[in-house]
């Protein structure tokens, strides 16, 4: 039964506010400008939509919306006579043209199309808006053009796009297969909606196999993925099959042509070899579905390549990969032959020998493969593998290897289908091990602890070692989750512990999450004396896991004593080992490993204060971990983020991290990501003079009750909170919390912590006493380092100065923490130290020579025109920005450039562009 699901077509459009964006300044100009713009992408990305949004928004004048195919061949009109229609169009008032599907027109009018969109003046007030597929853009007579590119919907989006489709009535589980199935197209996503029944999308009949047939994948490419000849189908098809055992897109070009040659002459081929073939492209022209390299050859569309393979004749397919399966084993690659000798069997029934096979060869850690080509090979033989328990563990091997490749969206159905069968107790533990660490990475954390607990029992008699592993990543879910008693009756004397070796995976490869024996009983027995408060004996075996990761070359092992080296406050360790796991990493092809490395040092630089760094190993961490299926840490980088952005960025960035982290630290239970996130919202609060603001944010995770934040975290935003109720007026919870933060500098696990005790001290002592207290704070510093705490110490101190008549002392103090907080890129910071500079009467250095040199490229460029006269109003309309975008950079620059008049602005420009023109061009990126 399918058809049956009706998707709603009031769905709003998902994932490109960018576009749009582009699209809106057009149409917002073309009262006074315009200009063509083309727009490209993938069949089924939304082309055709994009265009239809820009028709229905443009009010200003008429939109004219020509199609193809109307006129016969040849009889369209020349370049100059369209320019004059549409000039013609334009004269009265502004105008709008829409040509979808230009690459469907004749020549003569592509040509047309395309010479009067390059000699349109911007002064003539027509927009012309281009579509064409996206391998269609590079076309002589489109080339010129700008261009505005479609991409696919990043999973979160196609997410929403369903939802808003089906109104949210999708199970959870078929909802990610039907994005995973759709790879970011938004068209074949609605289609197999609409192939659905209602039973089926709800989850209570099992889904169509396969999930986009050869009928869906068709309509949706809409004929792109036919070739002009039968020897250019053979090649697409060639190369469609291919990819299905490669490592990305990329196939050899080499390897294709010989299957070719295979597939054309079977017998030639068998009686004697022939030289390499020719490129493609040498005798005949290559087909337009793809590009090709030096030694490559790829098609400019998934969508169309899944098309070309789904749709072939199923003899000639199994032809294919006949020929690809000799291509390859005549040239010694034994793992992708198997892979297409299985792939040309005919029917489903089981071939156990060629199950056999392929299994032990992706197994075989000596024989070169990525990840993802493994779990293929493990797939597959558990297709071919009669036996329910063996066919359970194949699965479950396949689902390791996607989760090392990055892929966890693949991993669970190749989980769900191994729990569907019977099976030992030990590979129903590796399943629900490889399970929990999925959902541990993009799941319910919660749900992440009981599967590992599950395996950690499974596993307990067959495989003490895997089942320690599974006991340790249930103590991180429960870390993550803030469960403190779960934490702790995790690691229990009781819990599952490690033998004398850890079962190794099938490749030799590590499995997230697995560790030797000693790092697992070493880090346990630390993790379980900190939660207890007893640091005395957290210290050893912590150390111990620290000290390992100097000779251990594992990327598991090294991301363990980051973690170790993080709780100790041992931050120099915590970056050695965090670097070298991410080589480590990188080396091995593991993508899922590498978002956890860049998490480590992302920390490690947040706690040595040197925030640029951290947001730079944060920047790229989050996008490793959107692009490898990961939420759970990519909710850990946009924390790290707004961390970062709540000392040097705008409060809507801060705003943005915080927002995109909270969102899902609160679907998947994430406390630590989400006490972090707060704390940074509260942070900003405190750099922009809102103290009241931020002690009412940062009371709610320090102060004892329930609501608190989680048990690591919430001590690191102690200082943050007594600084904030000092000056709220809140000594009495202020001086409350000390008690518990004294003990947490005790230990010593923050080389910050006695400094920013002493500080806080001061804070709430009388004016006897804090004097010393600030200077003992100020040594401290000096011990531990850090630009930013340091600064931090030094304003509050040349405050308390100013306050008690010490104008001298108060400006040394100030002028330190300008300077600190300026190299620290804690712009919000600097400014509150301007604004005590000149409370003094003393100008904040920075206004002459160099001055500009802090400002952006877009700051400079306004603060220019500013200083030539120009309103804001003048100034967006130069620059073709919002008047509130230039109201905000404005802001930016009076505090960057400390002042508080645009004469004052002008006078600072002035001086600073007769200084030369090394300052004319200094601006920072």
């Amino acid at each position: 039964m399918t058809g049956e699901t009706t998707v709603s077509t009031a769905a709003r459009i998902h994932g490109r506010s960018a576009q749009r964006r582009v699209l809106r300044a057009l149409l917002d100009q073309l009262p006074t400008r315009g200009g063509p713009l083309l727009v490209t992408g993938e069949p089924g990305l939304g082309r055709t939509t994009l265009l239809s949004w820009a028709a229905g928004s443009f009010r200003t004048g008429p939109v004219f919306r020509p199609e193809p195919g109307r006129e016969p061949d040849g009889a369209g009109p020349t370049a100059g006579e369209l320019l004059a229609v549409l000039r013609a169009a334009a004269r009265r008032a502004p105008a709008l043209v829409c040509v979808d599907d230009a690459h469907l027109l004749d020549t003569a009018a592509r040509a047309a199309l395309g010479h009067a969109a390059e000699r349109l003046p911007a002064a003539d007030r027509v927009g012309l808006l281009v579509s064409v597929p996206g391998h269609r853009a590079v076309d002589p007579d489109f080339a010129p053009l700008p261009t505005l590119r479609l991409d696919p919907l990043a999973p979160p989006r196609a997410a929403a796009l369903l939802d808003d489709a089906t109104d949210g009535a999708a199970d959870p589980a078929v909802r990610e297969r039907l994005v995973a199935e759709a790879e970011g197209n938004p068209a074949l996503l609605l289609a197999l909606v609409r192939r659905l029944s209602p039973a089926e999308l709800r989850g209570r009949l099992p889904l169509p196999a396969p999930l986009a047939d050869a009928a869906t994948l068709a309509a949706v490419a809409g004929g792109a993925h036919t070739g002009r000849s039968a020897a250019a189908g053979d090649l697409l098809l060639t190369v469609a099959a291919a990819v299905r055992a490669s490592d990305g897109p990329h196939v050899d070009a080499g390897l294709v042509l010989d299957a070719v040659r295979r597939l054309r002459t079977p017998s030639a081929v068998a009686e004697r070899p022939e030289p390499p073939p020719e490129p493609p492209g040498r005798r005949e022209a290559l087909p337009e579905q793809l590009a090709q390299g030096d030694d490559w050859l790829r098609f400019h569309s998934a969508l169309v390549r899944r098309t070309v393979h789904a749709t072939a004749a199923p003899e000639r397919r199994r032809a294919v990969h006949r020929a690809l399966a000799e291509a390859l084993e005549n040239g010694g690659r034994r793992l992708p032959g198997l892979l297409h000798r299985s792939w040309s069997l005919t029917g489903p029934a089981p071939a156990p020998s060629l199950a056999d096979r392929l299994a032990s060869a992706a197994g075989d850690g000596a024989v070169p493969a990525p990840y993802g080509l493994r779990a293929t090979a493990y797939a597959r033989a558990a297709d071919l593998t009669a036996d329910g328990a063996m066919r359970a563990e194949r699965y479950t091997a396949a689902a390791e290897q996607y989760l090392l490749a990055g892929r966890p969206d693949r991993a669970r159905p190749l989980l769900a289908a191994a729990r569907a069968r019977a099976a030992p107790a030990a590979v129903r533990g590796r399943a629900e091990l490889v399970r929990g660490l999925t959902e541990l990475r993009d799941g319910p954390v919660g749900d992440a602890h009981q599967s590992l607990l599950l395996a950690a029992s499974l596993l307990a008699g067959d495989a003490p070692a895997d089942a320690a592993t599974a006991a340790l990543a249930a103590a991180d879910a429960a870390w993550a989750a803030g469960d403190l008693e779960g934490c702790l009756a995790t690691l229990a004397p009781g819990s599952p512990r490690a033998g004398e070796t850890a079962v190794r995976p099938h490749t030799g490869a590590e499995l997230p999450g697995r560790h030797p024996a000693t790092v697992v009983r070493d880090h346990g027995a630390g993790m379980r004396a900190l939660l207890q408060g007893r640091l005395d004996r957290a210290a050893a075996p912590l150390g111990q896991v620290v000290e390992r990761g100097r000779t251990d070359h594992r990327p598991e092992a090294l991301l363990r004593s980051a973690a170790a080296a993080l709780l100790l406050g041992n931050v120099d360790a915590a970056r050695r080992a965090g670097a070298r796991a991410l080589a480590a990493s990188r080396q091995l092809g593991s993508e899922t490993l590498v978002p956890r490395a860049l998490e480590y040092l992302a920390y490690a630089e947040l706690r040595a204060g040197r925030h640029p760094q951290a947001r730079a190993h944060a920047e790229e961490g989050l996008r490793v971990a959107l692009r490898t299926g990961q939420r759970n840490t990519a909710a850990h980088h946009r924390a790290v983020l707004a961390l970062a952005a709540s000392i040097e960025e705008d409060p809507d960035t801060v705003a943005r991290h915080v927002t995109a982290a909270l969102s899902t630290a609160r679907r998947h239970g994430l406390a630590q990501a989400a006490t972090l996130a707060q704390w940074a919202e509260a942070r900003a609060d405190l750099g922009r003079g809102r103290p009241f603001d931020a002690a009412d944010r940062l009371g709610l995770l320090v102060l004892p009750g329930p609501g608190r934040g989680h048990f690591a975290v919430w001590r690191l935003a102690v200082p943050c909170f007594v600084e904030a109720a000092v000056l709220a007026g809140r000594h009495q919870d202020a001086a409350g919390v000390l008690t518990d933060f004294a003990d947490w500098a005790a230990f010593g696990a923050d080389r910050q912590a006695a400094a920013q005790l002493a500080r806080c001290r001061a804070l709430l002592a009388p004016p006897e006493g804090a004097d010393g207290l600030y200077r003992r704070a100020l040594d401290r510093h000096d011990e531990a380092g850090g630009d930013f705490e340091r600064a931090r110490t030094a304003l509050l101190y040349g405050k308390w100065l100013r306050r008690r008549r010490r104008p001298r002392e108060a400006r040394d103090r100030l002028g330190t923490a300008l300077a600190g907080f300026e190299r620290s890129g804690a712009g919000v910071w600097a400014a509150q130290a301007r604004d005590e500079l000149r409370a003094l009467g003393a100008a904040p250095h920075g206004r002459g020579s160099g001055a500009l040199t802090r400002l952006t490229p877009q700051q400079l460029r306004i603060a220019r025109h500013v200083a030539e006269g120009a309103t804001n109003r003048e100034v967006a309309l130069t620059l073709a920005v919002s008047t509130r975008t230039v109201d905000y950079h404005l802001r930016r620059v009076f505090a960057a450039l400390g002042v508080r008049s645009r004469l004052e602005l002008a006078r600072v420009v002035g001086q600073a562009e007769r200084a030369g023109p090394a300052e004319k061009t200094g601006a920072q990126p």
